[in-house]
């Protein structure tokens, strides 16, 4: 590791601690839970100053449980167990405000896929901590949060111990009781606080939240470009078959449309734009029109264009350290892949899209566009705050706008609008590798149905028939989805027309 990870590797360390998900195994010694963690901290090379907040139900956790984890310095949050997990993120996130990098998470808990990980991966893009994670059980799927490490929480229990363990004593620590906003300074008192009728009370009177409050969602788009991205390049990866150059639309007006846009938000770096499709279906005219402006174009058959698109986003990256700009065209599921890129290493991301995604992406990004209304000088700003019924009128305004302009930007283009001129873009067939700025454009057209070309696009096939139907089956799954939540949008809207009747 260098850079950051160098100085994370001696930063401060906060641990936050799901004792119900991950409790205290029988025969383990509460007294080893510190001493086990510090451990595995330094057989990973980080060294830091270790803090430890265990989150549960503390009026069903022994007393000498509790006795041995304070006097190893651990500090003790009473929490109903339904409230766990959002008292443990809003404490993350304050944590993260007045800890800025470098400096080091671990999350210990079975709830990161199912709870956490959604806001906590973006976050994460825009400031990026060192993670580690412990969990009783495995999650199922791939993680969108990047880690360092993750461990089964019994095997880093019966791990590597640090020599170093705190003795302290109790009062090194702190009882804390969330519904109370108390703190006690030993197990006695605290015990004796969680047994009285005014912490019931409380609990009831003023209950914590159940639900993970998302800080991410709130965050608008399309800001103003920051002053160290304002004259960086910027790279764009284009889909022609999700997002294509409309009807009757000069295709030599693709450039300047995405150069005006960023524009208008002050970038004003070099833009690079490469094109993606397959090629052979693609009228001759956009080829030469679009090479005319300096746009590459890449052929790929459909069942390659999200491999290659990614592949050519991470070279590109690889290439170009930060700051930089990366946008995608394209309604792809690319935002898994390109959240843990970000996380890894920052870069500003845009997004255009030929309709409006169902729910708001993983993948943290700068600015958005509608595909049509970006071609027709029209900013997309989006805001989950904004309530979809207010959403919809806003939506229906935004469709009129387009509408209207389309009828001067995307006209019918004469004969000779998309005249040949010289090519100034490359040419790739992004299934043979090749490269070329060819005299005659026909040469590239020719090229892409010969069988040789056909041989080595069929070789690759079978390796990514298993991709393909993942992708497939994320679809689906994202479409019972929105059919489910679109359901329940439909009954709140009945109950809230409903109580305004009232």
């Amino acid at each position: 590791m260098s850079g950051k990870n160098d100085a994370a590797m001696t930063a401060k360390i906060h641990v936050w601690w799901d004792m119900k998900d991950c409790p205290v195994p029988e025969g383990i010694d509460a007294l080893r839970v510190r001493p086990s963690i510090e451990g595995g901290f330094k057989e990973q090379g980080y060294s830091g100053p270790v803090s430890i907040a265990a989150y549960g139900d503390h009026k069903q956790t022994p007393e000498h449980l509790l006795r041995a984890l304070s006097s190893t310095g651990v500090a003790v949050v009473h929490i109903r167990s339904e409230s766990t997990c959002a008292v443990m993120y809003l404490d993350m996130v304050k944590w993260r405000e007045d800890n800025p990098p470098p400096a080091t998470m671990m999350i210990i808990t079975n709830q990161v896929l199912d709870v956490f990980q959604w806001d906590l991966a973006r976050l994460q893009q825009r400031t990026s901590y060192d993670i580690f994670l412990a969990y009783s059980i495995k999650p199922v799927a791939e993680l969108f949060v990047e880690t360092r490490k993750e461990w089964l929480w019994e095997k880093l229990l019966h791990g590597t111990t640090s020599t170093s363990v705190d003795t302290a004593g109790e009062l090194s620590t702190v009882f804390h009781c969330e519904s109370c906003s108390l703190d006690c300074q030993s197990v006695k008192s605290f015990k004796k606080h969680l047994s009285t009728k005014k912490h019931a009370i409380e609990e009831v009177l003023n209950p914590q939240p159940t639900q993970l409050i998302s800080v991410t969602k709130k965050w608008g788009k399309n800001y103003a470009a920051t002053p160290e991205y304002a004259t960086a390049k910027i790279h764009v990866c284009w889909d022609m078959s999700e997002c294509p150059i409309p009807d009757g639309y000069d295709a030599r007006r693709v450039r300047p449309s995405l150069e005006g846009a960023f524009k208008e938000l002050g970038y004003s770096g070099p833009v690079s734009i490469t094109a993606f499709g397959d090629h052979k279906q693609t009228p001759e005219r956009h080829l030469h029109a679009l090479s005319s402006t300096g746009i590459d174009v890449a052929h790929a058959i459909p069942e390659f264009i999200y491999d290659r698109m990614y592949d050519d986003l991470k070279r590109w990256r690889d290439n170009n350290p930060t700051p930089t700009t990366m946008m995608i065209i394209s309604d792809g599921a690319f935002g898994d892949s390109l959240a843990r890129l970000k996380q890894l290493k920052k870069y500003n991301l845009f997004w255009a899209y030929s309709f409006r995604p169902w729910k708001m992406s993983v993948m943290l990004t700068s600015a958005e566009w509608l595909w049509d209304s970006l071609l027709a000088g029209v900013l997309f700003y989006y805001h989950s705050s904004i309530h979809f019924h207010i959403y919809n009128h806003q939506t229906n305004l935004l469709k009129l706008l387009v509408s209207e302009t389309k009828r001067h930007v995307l006209r019918k283009c004469s004969g000779s609008s998309e005249r040949v001129v010289e090519s100034t873009g490359m040419f790739y067939c992004k299934m043979c590798f090749s490269k070329r700025k060819p005299s005659s454009l026909s040469l590239f057209v020719i090229n892409t149905f010969l069988s040789n070309h056909f041989s080595k696009q069929e070789e690759g096939i079978t390796e990514h028939v298993e991709a393909s139907e993942k992708r497939r089956l994320y679809r689906l799954k994202a479409k019972r989805i929105f059919s489910r939540e679109q359901a329940v949008e439909e009954s709140c809207l009945v109950v809230v027309t409903e109580v305004i009747r009232v």
